[in-house]
């Protein structure tokens, strides 16, 4: 049988977060092979990880990564059960690690991991006996684009990504980003037509209702509905928001020519 060192002991421990005990015997059933000691710990602790899967997952941290070439960029929620892992640096850098794994996903939502976040995934879990799950995930790509403004609020559970074309900064973008995590209301499309349906259909039948029991003639209540309707409009279309570091100016007058393309506006532990 090979001769355990202690070097050989802190390195396994240091690549599994596992106790010195565990290592060592890992080392010593693996015939001192570090490679193959903690491949048999990942297969061995990965039905104890399986059993934790059932825990809640209610601690986390949104990341965000824009590709090099300002092409892509992901956002992705990862979590955790407790506050203490979610803040941990190895946690953190595990996040933005499945972040830049996003970018090699195809666009739009990513509903579950990629064998190599799984993996991520899998060491966290031995590494911290938690929960940690890959809650959601979304790639914004298109030609012509790169532009991306990005922002994370301090406590890493708040954290928007914007994309924008045409004559556009950065800085500007990550100003618009910044808006959309201050702003309240929060903004629920880019402009007036891309509001989801059914949150219009929602505000027209509530100002209808309102209108009608005004009592006011037909052709007052329909004009009072449209006001209504403009007003809904201007508060929760990001574009014709009143810009939150400079109220007379609306989100639109920061563009210049460009546009924004998309958003993603994300809390920790949202619906």
């Amino acid at each position: 049988m090979a001769e355990i060192s202690a070097k050989d002991v802190m390195a396994l421990r240091n690549r599994t977060g596992l106790g010195m005990m565990d290592c060592k015997k890992a080392l010593k059933e693996a015939d001192g092979d570090v490679d193959a000691a903690e491949e048999a710990l990942r297969k061995k602790l990965k039905g104890k990880m399986d059993a934790r899967t059932e825990r809640a997952a209610g601690e986390g941290c949104i990341a965000i990564v824009v590709s090099d070439d300002e092409r892509s960029a992901a956002i992705v929620e990862f979590r955790a059960e407790t506050d203490f892992t979610a803040r941990n640096e190895n946690f953190l850098n595990a996040a933005g690690a499945i972040a830049k794994l996003a970018l090699e996903m195809p666009s739009g939502e990513i509903t579950a991991p990629s064998d190599a976040m799984t993996k991520i995934i899998d060491e966290v879990r031995i590494t911290t006996g938690e929960n940690a799950s890959f809650a959601r995930g979304h790639k914004l790509a298109g030609e012509g684009t790169g532009a991306f403004g990005v922002y994370l609020h301090h406590d890493g559970k708040t954290g928007v990504l914007v994309q924008g074309s045409g004559d556009v900064s950065n800085d500007t973008l990550r100003d618009i980003a910044m808006h959309c995590a201050a702003v309240t209301p929060r903004p629920l499309g880019v402009n007036k037509d891309s509001i989801p349906a059914d949150q219009v259909e929602k505000e027209r039948k509530f100002a209808l209702e309102q209108a009608m029991e005004s009592g006011k003639p037909q052709e007052i209540a329909e004009m009072m509905v449209e006001g209504k309707m403009r007003k809904f409009y201007e508060e929760v279309a990001l574009i014709e928001q009143p810009f939150v570091k400079d109220p007379d100016k609306r989100v639109k007058d920061l563009l210049k020519g460009g546009d924004v393309v998309a958003f993603e506006r994300w809390t920790l532990g949202e619906a």
